[in-house]
């Protein structure tokens, strides 16, 4: 090559290495978790989130306050992305497991900082993420949860989402009431449960439906606005004239020809009605137009229709009442039809909804939500959508550990005691590891209001006498108290899926040690 330099990179490109990269990367990473930081816990505060178009969101939910932000940095994208996997898999824990990365991220500037070499740092951080996975399961009681520990799961996951405390407890007893709606041998129907909201009122009024609801009205105003014992049909259909596939004209020579053309369309109007009355239709919701002499037919049989239903809201009526979706009124079977023990059109404000109540096959709940803005109704669904996925997780994957940052002190505390069994450098990264997890109960203590330093002083004293303590919320302050006790808990896989995405990202983070970018 006679000594002359090769490019292989476009002159636009830019391209940043070593210490620099690193840096760069990390503090990305650190700048998007200390975004979301104040929302932990019971005392955190919401963020505001303005886009382009004005469109303005409210929340302390740390996986919707980051999807919500415009991040174009890639290693920031990463935190992002550990929010986004905890939603997925668990549905709580997003402010959890961002923080826990971005401090394991300031750690390992630290201790690239002092020589550490990036592969020491990340098999210590993996080594000591083993040993909190097995704090984790040591703490997990999987026998005897009952109802009262599952509304504390509840409760803990909505506390201070814009719920209240009183309405956080009254939510949580509805929530657990409609988990248990849809568990059976197999497990729960997580699927199988709806949440509609709706602007109005206070949250106290959210309720429990055992079937579905579906945002319609009927289509017209002469329907009955209630049906006992209805026999139900879903149909994928317009009710109206068919159309012609091919543009054609036709040629009417004197009255008769129109007599018998307009007679014609009203026999197949007609027909419509006469078929589902037949049948024993009394409620039809239809994801086509119903034509107004069709609609004035059928309130005249005493049958309640409603239109234009979204293709959603049709597969779930369908699935509730047992329906099949139907295409065509011709040669209709009774195995067709599904059956609800009623469904009623109920008014709030300007809008009606019909509920759907009874269905003979499914096992379909819905939780309506009430709030007197659309942004509290916004984070009432967010925060009634957490507490589900959260109820169901305790259920399902393996029990719960004390919360209030009790989890994480357990933790640390393992981890630096089992540190001192690691090797060389790989030591510090296991105890850097145990620092970035008390970070969690140190900003639960600072948003309570609390002196941070105090705060987790008093928390490790109260382990070492009792084995368990946190940070309870305790009118306009916190307090250093056991969980157990005070009825705050988590599921097991809540920490767990924390722990594991959090390592995951920053351990990828740290590894980064190459920037290249092009225009």
């Amino acid at each position: 090559m006679g000594g002359q330099p090769v490019f292989i990179l476009s002159d636009d490109s830019e391209r940043t290495k070593g210490r620099d990269a690193q840096s760069s990367n990390i503090s990305a990473g650190r700048a998007v978790a200390e975004a979301v930081r104040t929302t932990l816990g019971p005392r955190g505060m919401d963020k505001m989130l303005v886009d382009s178009s004005g469109e303005v969101v409210i929340t302390n939910d740390g996986a919707t306050i980051l999807n919500e932000m415009d991040i174009e940095h890639p290693a920031a994208q990463m935190i992002v992305e550990v929010a986004q996997t905890q939603e997925d898999e668990v549905g709580d824990g997003t402010t959890t497991a961002a923080v826990l990365a971005g401090q394991l991220l300031a750690q390992a500037e630290d201790l690239l900082e002092d020589d550490v070499h990036p592969t020491t740092i990340v098999e210590g951080y993996n080594e000591a993420a083993r040993i909190a996975q097995g704090a984790i399961n040591d703490l997990t009681q999987r026998d005897d949860i009952d109802d009262e520990h599952l509304h504390a799961v509840a409760e803990s996951s909505m506390t201070g989402k814009g719920t209240g405390d009183v309405g956080a407890e009254r939510l949580a007893e509805i929530v657990v009431e409609t988990v248990k709606g849809v568990q059976s041998e197999e497990g729960i129907a997580r699927d199988e449960i709806r949440v509609q909201t709706q602007v109005g009122g206070s949250s106290s009024g959210t309720k429990l439906v055992e079937g579905v609801i579906v945002d319609e009205e009927p289509v017209t105003e002469t329907m009955p606005r209630s049906v006992e014992d209805a026999t139900v049909a879903v149909l994928d259909m317009e009710l109206g004239v068919r159309e012609a596939n091919i543009d054609a004209e036709y040629n009417i020579t004197d009255i008769d020809q129109l007599n018998a053309a307009i007679e014609a369309e009203e026999t197949e109007l007609r027909g419509y009605t006469e078929k589902l009355a037949e049948a024993g239709v009394d409620v039809a919701f239809v994801t086509d137009d119903v034509e107004d002499r069709v609609a004035s037919a059928l309130a005249e049989a005493g049958i309640l229709a409603f239109e234009n239903v979204g293709n959603s809201d049709a597969r779930a009526v369908a699935r509730a009442v047992g329906a099949k979706r139907i295409g065509t009124l011709e040669d209709l079977d009774t195995d067709d039809f599904g059956y609800a023990e009623s469904i009623g059109v109920e008014k709030y404000g300007d809008d009606e909804f019909a509920f759907v109540e009874g269905g003979a096959e499914a096992e379909a709940v819905t939780l309506f939500v009430r709030g007197g803005t659309d942004h509290v109704v916004d984070e009432l669904e967010r925060a009634v959508g957490d507490a589900l996925d959260v109820v169901t997780a305790a259920i399902e994957s393996g029990g719960i550990v004390p919360g209030a940052g009790a989890t994480e002190i357990a933790i640390a505390e393992r981890v630096r005691s089992e540190a001192a069994g690691v090797s060389g450098r790989k030591q510090l990264a296991v105890e850097a590891f145990a620092d970035a997890v008390e970070m969690l109960p140190r900003t639960l203590a600072r948003n309570t209001g609390m002196d941070a330093i105090d705060a987790l002083v008093e928390l490790r004293s109260e382990y070492d006498a009792s084995g368990r303590a946190g940070i309870i919320s305790k009118g306009q302050t916190g307090e250093v108290a056991d969980p157990y006790e005070e009825g705050v808990f988590d599921p097991a896989a809540v920490k767990r899926e924390a722990v594991e995405s959090a390592t995951e990202a920053a351990t990828m983070i740290v590894r980064i040690d190459d920037i290249i970018s092009a225009d």
